[in-house]
């Protein structure tokens, strides 16, 4: 059976099923039958041992008249062959009887049944058979009584040797074959209707079997399998493993396509970083090439702007490098927040107490409105600090001198929202796709200063179950918005 469908298994094991219900319900039917027969030849006959006992004189003082007993017996036999005739004393021992010699194998008879039978028990009442060992068949009892004292039973087997002998002829020729041909019969065609059956169940498993064989690594094949609704096949297993696997090819899809989009966003990144590492580099190899080549013909004031410029593009080299770290390890996965409750207005207060010198230096104003009653709020505070440092950084480093920068923090729900907006020069609309996913040049190309800060608080902010997003100014600059959840 190894090698059998589904179908053939369901098929062999319906018709095993099949042929052994049958079997019993045969078994059944003919103990049923056998049952009624005796019941009702048991009621027919019950007062047969009382009339024998009634009617002849078996017994007188001396006790059993053997000649009106054999008397008895011929002419019971003669008029009635299946019946069987016996005489029993108090104690149940057979006293008479009309067997051919060696078949009488009881010398005894169990009086309990007889006592049931008497005492009125619902039909068939069985007793013990004479002329077996191991055989109950129903019967007739009356007492016999001699000057008004119980002196035995009169026991008449009512289905007898003889009886018992033609039954079983006739059951070898006709019955078993009937009942056997009835038999087949009925498992052939309970095994074709389960093939049939079977088959139009298992259509649409089949149907699902080649759609996962034909399954593609891009799930392209299980996505275009259509979604039943749970109206057009309430309670259809099938069905519903057809829709769950139709839905799984559909994640599968999609995270295959994620994949592909994360992978094409780490090539544009090495690219993007390749980029911006190499002209730092470059410009650094240059400048100290003009230092070790033109160190007598340069003044004092030339080689310290040149070192100068060696010295920031060597910083510009080593944030990137830093940066890159620092994405890398929040994209282990083995880097998890640990959560705290803190003040989110006074981390605010100290991430700008660190661009206070920067800002005066180039004529910023920064502002920080707080909605009335902040909660506090549960995340890594080292986090959201960095969150903070590259977002105000980028504020501040790519806005002219004289902007605005405002931090504003208000309540949404069981989150806290956090807007760093700027009055800069705003962010192209070509740089807005993907900015939050790779190395980007934030605002014009006076200043390529490339990097990685957006990508880094996206990330952070993915561990703490949100994201940074782009919104809408409504005029010049850039607004950047993130949540946190309430403590």
């Amino acid at each position: 059976m190894g090698r059998l469908t589904l179908a053939h298994r369901l098929s062999v094991v319906f018709a095993m099923l099949l042929l052994a219900c049958s079997s019993i319900s045969v078994w059944l039917q003919i103990q049923t039958s056998a049952r009624r027969e005796q019941a009702v030849v048991q009621q027919l006959s019950r007062d047969l041992a009382a009339h024998i006992a009634g009617t002849a004189q078996l017994m007188d003082a001396g006790g059993w008249r053997p000649d009106a007993v054999r008397s008895l017996f011929d002419k019971l036999m003669a008029v009635n062959p299946s019946v069987e005739v016996y005489l029993l004393d108090n104690d149940g021992r057979v006293v008479g009887n009309a067997a051919p010699p060696g078949h009488l194998r009881r010398e005894r008879v169990d009086l309990a049944p007889i006592r049931r039978l008497l005492a009125g028990e619902s039909l068939p009442v069985l007793g013990d058979d004479p002329r077996s060992l191991g055989a109950s068949k129903v019967f007739s009892a009356a007492p016999v009584r001699v000057d008004g004292r119980p002196a035995g039973y009169v026991y008449v087997i009512l289905l007898g040797e003889t009886r018992d002998a033609l039954a079983a002829r006739l059951a070898d020729d006709a019955v078993l074959r009937t009942t056997l041909w009835a038999t087949v019969l009925v498992t052939l065609l309970g095994l074709l209707m389960g093939l049939v059956a079977f088959r139009l169940i298992t259509r649409p498993l089949r149907a699902l079997t080649q759609a996962v064989r034909g399954f593609d690594a891009n799930g392209e094949l299980a996505a275009a399998l259509p979604v039943e609704t749970a109206d057009q096949h309430r309670g259809d297993e099938i069905a519903v493993l057809r829709t769950a696997f139709a839905q799984m090819g559909r994640r599968i899809t999609e995270q295959w396509r994620e994949l592909t989009r994360q992978d094409q966003q780490r090539r544009d990144l090495v690219a993007n970083i390749s980029h911006d590492l190499r002209t730092p580099l470059t410009s650094l190899h240059g400048y100290l090439e003009t230092l070790r080549l033109k160190e007598d013909s340069l003044s004092v004031e030339e080689r310290q702007r040149y070192l100068d410029i060696a010295l920031a593009q060597s910083s510009k080299v080593g944030r990137l490098a830093q940066e890159l770290f620092e994405l890398a390890r929040l994209e282990s996965g083995l880097v998890q927040p640990e959560l705290e409750t803190f003040s989110l207005p006074d981390l605010v207060q100290d991430v700008l107490q660190k661009f206070e010198l920067a800002a005066e230096a180039r004529q910023q104003q920064v502002s920080v409105q707080i909605s009335p009653a902040l909660p506090s709020v549960r995340a890594e505070l080292g986090m959201i600090e960095r969150v903070l440092t590259n977002l105000l950084d980028n504020a501040i480093r790519h806005t002219p001198a004289g902007s605005q920068i405002a931090v504003r923090m208000r309540t949404l729900g069981d989150r806290v929202q956090v807007e760093v907006s700027d009055t800069g020069p705003g962010i192209p609309e070509a740089l807005r796709e993907g900015l939050f996913t790779r190395a980007s040049r934030l605002r014009h190309d006076a200043e390529p200063n490339g990097g990685l800060g957006l990508v880094i608080v996206q990330r952070i902010l993915q561990l703490h179950g949100g994201e940074v997003q782009l919104a809408d100014p409504g005029g010049k600059g850039a607004v950047f918005l993130f949540t946190l959840p309430v403590a």
